[in-house]
């Protein structure tokens, strides 16, 4: 049987179905519980490891006297390098196995995570999340290829949503332990105890990790990355995924600075409770997916993009609480769409698809540690509003890229 992919913006042409698809995981399958099992613990290492110091921005600035965007380089550093590696990373999976280079990758980024807390200046401690984020880049770059690899049709969606949710939890971890640790023990303290925790969820990975059993190598070059760039479906996707991450980080990054000053004057170890709000992506991400499996990706996009304006607009009020409630749901909202996002992108690809995952994960990451930073402009320049507008702003520029998508017929079950 046929499946089709576009080849234009609204033409389809037919390729073969792939020829292993009776191997791949199914729904409900004892494989299937763990894939997501071995990719939820991947999710929280890498994004525990990633997101570690931006808890800590408004400490760290404080401790090394460097301003607000300075600091938030400690996260735009690790993001961006990740950004570039990806698609290196991703060539070498195609060569070497997917779970070979997300194992070193992960163990790696643990051990360098390790050297964190003994960092004696602001420039080591760039220097080390710099390198960091070339490590970490192993685990995003392969896993949504793997996943496209080894589950089965039916259920990709929903176990992309699962693997997005693990990120999300990491995220939360990532930026939770550090921020409530630094109010006890200081930031060293708060550095080491979240890199034993990526440590030890690193061997639970390894441990539950099933082999490939739909890999198979291929020769890579930069004829695959153009033939997914001259795809205008697959260049929208991965505008998505850049102009999203770029507010999202944005909104994080500078939100622990406006609730430590007037009129919130929170504590240190309060505002690193904001994190908290990552649990509604966990929830959010593998419903979207599920969901876009039954009734279509392009809906459920942009009903997630509507609901992350939404919980934007409401965190502008100097209420405490409708600030709560909105950034729960700007923070659903967004998981929703990268997780839909996300999984289009492998849906859609049919070669390469580790490629294509780590062009979308470029645009991801680069939106996180360019737009991320450029969002500290806003912020400094017209404090909450003006952060505010730029992420409505990126949001518009997400819902423009996603009206001429359109939805793939499905691949056959059988």
């Amino acid at each position: 049987m046929d499946a089709s992919i576009p080849r234009a913006q609204s033409e389809w042409v037919l390729v073969t179905s792939p020829p292993d698809l009776d191997l791949r995981h199914r729904r409900g399958s004892r494989g299937l519980r763990r894939v997501n099992l071995a990719l939820f613990a991947a999710g929280l290492t890498t994004f525990m490891s990633l997101y570690s110091t931006q808890a800590l921005l408004p400490e760290l600035s404080r401790v090394f006297g460097v301003s607000p965007t300075t600091s938030s380089l400690l996260v735009s550093l690790s993001t961006g390098t990740l950004a570039l590696a990806v698609i290196p990373v991703s060539s070498l999976s195609e060569r070497f196995g997917r779970t070979r280079i997300m194992t070193v990758s992960s163990v790696t980024a643990a051990v360098l995570g390790l050297l964190l807390p003994f960092a004696p200046s602001f420039p080591a401690l760039a220097a080390v999340r710099a390198a960091q984020g070339i490590a970490l880049a192993g685990v995003p770059a392969v896993a949504m290829a793997y996943l496209a690899d080894e589950v089965h049709p039916e259920a990709l969606g929903g176990a992309m949503g699962r693997y997005i949710a693990g990120n999300t939890v990491g995220g939360l971890l990532g930026r939770l332990v550090p921020g409530f640790t630094t109010g006890l023990a200081g930031w060293r303290w708060a550095l080491g105890v979240t890199a034993l925790g990526a440590l030890l969820l690193t061997l639970l990975f390894w441990a539950l990790l099933p082999r490939s059993r739909c890999f198979r190598p291929a020769r890579t070059g930069p004829g695959q990355l153009l033939r997914h760039l001259r795809d205008p479906a697959m260049r929208r996707l991965y505008l998505i995924a850049l102009v999203l991450m770029a507010g999202f980080v944005t909104v994080y990054n500078y939100l622990g600075y406006r609730l430590l000053a007037a009129p919130f004057g929170l504590p240190q170890w309060v505002t690193g409770l904001v994190f908290l709000m990552y649990l509604a992506g966990t929830v959010s991400s593998p419903a979207a997916g599920s969901l876009a499996d039954r009734i279509g990706r392009r809906p459920v996009l942009f009903g997630a993009f509507v609901l992350a304006a939404a919980g934007l607009l409401a965190t502008l009020p100097r209420a405490l609480p409708v600030l709560a409630v909105g950034l729960l749901v700007f923070t659903a909202g967004f998981f929703a769409a990268h997780s839909v996002a996300s999984g289009w992108v492998g849906r859609r690809a049919a070669a390469g698809k580790a490629q294509a995952s780590a062009l979308y994960l470029f645009a991801y990451y680069a939106g996180s540690s360019l737009g991320g930073s450029a969002g500290g402009l806003a912020y400094e320049h017209g404090h909450w509003p003006a952060t505010v507008g730029y992420a409505l702003a990126l949001l518009a520029v997400a819902a423009l890229a996603a009206r001429r998508l359109s939805e793939p017929r499905p691949l056959p079950l059988e």
